[in-house]
């Protein structure tokens, strides 16, 4: 047995009185041997283990109690609600910003919880569709603002045009317009499901081409997959089915890019394939050409769709062993007067219930609290085991 004696012994000594005052009765074990082991020679020294010697109320997690850093993808509706499907909607036509946008709710949602849902936006490179400064010195040119809004976002800094696939192979059809369906920050989150959402527009269904969810394009805005016509075969055991990758006109319907929340449309193909008007590129007047595709999303009654994110998650193993514990700081477990046991049987055989567990910092501030599904018993013939999940 190693001894330390001398000025050593001192030395630890007064080391040792100065922690227990200090920190008043919480104590550790894995401070208490660092302490020691500073003056243990000779390759004796003593290991830490358990955690902490306790007050009862607070406890030190040890080196295997936590687990931090994993990250599991979770999948949920991405309507209000976690639901995954909009079936009744409302284009608000009224607001300010109406030439430039349409904000799209859910009709099912009272006006207290009333939130948006998606918005829907025309986009003209030479702002087709705007009244022009010729009609109104104070026209803003709110499509040919969009188109440049959304190129700065989604294209590269050379592509002048959102360029859709061509049936014919070539390099594609460079589109002067196109629709936009912008999805709330809110509502996707971190990325909307690639493969798992399915819009009837005019009469027909669209779908992206994802397959497997992985993409052979990626750009400036991340992954970008096609949009065609098609059918998610929900609640079924058939894999989803693509009905047509272009229009008559050889044009395909859109791009679609997940990270960003956005859905572009090329309205000569949703004109020649659908039963929706083509864009007017009068600008003569505003033409609220955004409201085509906002009413015929609401006229098809069925906008499912899902949202991807990673959550980040910690776990905490909480160990409260046969020891400890089992005696409750309620003032009911003792008398007012001097402190003693209410119930004498209290003393060697306590009945206390854990219902809640506190996480704290190193400044005894409470960081998270958990509460358990039911009082579970604890006594010195007991142990229990809990383990606390934290998303973030």
């Amino acid at each position: 047995m190693a001894q330390i004696t001398g000025q050593a012994g001192t030395n630890l000594s007064s080391e040792l009185a100065s922690y227990l005052s200090n920190n008043q009765g919480n104590l550790t074990s894995e401070q208490l041997s660092s302490i020691i082991n500073q003056y243990l020679t000779g390759g004796d020294k003593l290991g830490a283990q358990g955690g902490s010697v306790n007050t009862g109320i607070y406890k030190r997690f040890g080196e295997f109690d936590q687990i931090t850093g994993k990250v599991e993808v979770v999948t949920t509706g991405l309507w209000s609600g976690d639901t995954g499907s909009l079936t009744v909607m409302f284009p608000d036509t009224t607001q300010s910003t109406h030439n430039y946008y349409t904000n799209v709710y859910d009709k099912a949602l009272s006006d207290e919880s009333k939130a948006v849902q998606f918005a829907v936006a025309y986009g003209h490179k030479d702002g087709g569709g705007s009244i022009d400064l010729a009609h109104d010195d104070d026209s803003t040119l709110a499509t040919k603002a969009t188109y440049s809004q959304y190129r700065s976002i989604l294209l590269d800094q050379d592509d002048e045009y959102f360029t859709f696939a061509s049936s014919s192979g070539e390099s594609g059809f460079n589109s002067d317009d196109f629709y936009v369906v912008n999805v709330a920050r809110a509502r996707y989150r971190e990325s909307m499901d690639p493969g798992n959402w399915e819009m009837t527009l005019g009469g027909h269904h669209f779908i992206d081409d994802s397959g497997k969810k992985f993409s052979d394009t990626v750009g400036k805005a991340g992954r970008v997959f096609n949009i065609v016509a098609g059918t998610l075969n929900l609640g079924t055991s058939n894999e989803a089915t693509i009905t047509a990758e272009y229009s008559a006109a050889g044009q395909s319907f859109g791009l679609f890019y997940p990270d960003q929340g956005l859905m572009v449309f090329n309205p000569t193909a949703i004109a020649s394939y659908t039963s929706l008007a083509a864009p007017s590129v009068v600008t003569t007047a505003e033409q609220f050409n955004q409201d085509i595709l906002a009413n015929g999303i609401d006229a098809g009654a069925d906008f499912q769709s899902r949202r991807t994110e990673n959550v980040s998650t910690a776990h905490y193993f909480v160990r409260a062993t046969n020891r400890e514990y089992n005696f409750s700081n309620n003032p009911t477990f003792t008398t007012g007067s001097d402190g003693t046991f209410l119930q004498p049987t209290f003393e060697r055989d306590p009945k206390t219930y854990i219902t809640t567990v506190g996480l704290y910092n190193e400044a005894s501030e409470m960081l998270a609290v958990a509460k358990t599904s039911q009082p579970i018993p604890k006594s010195f013939d007991k142990e229990v085991l809990l383990k606390v999940k934290l998303d973030f």
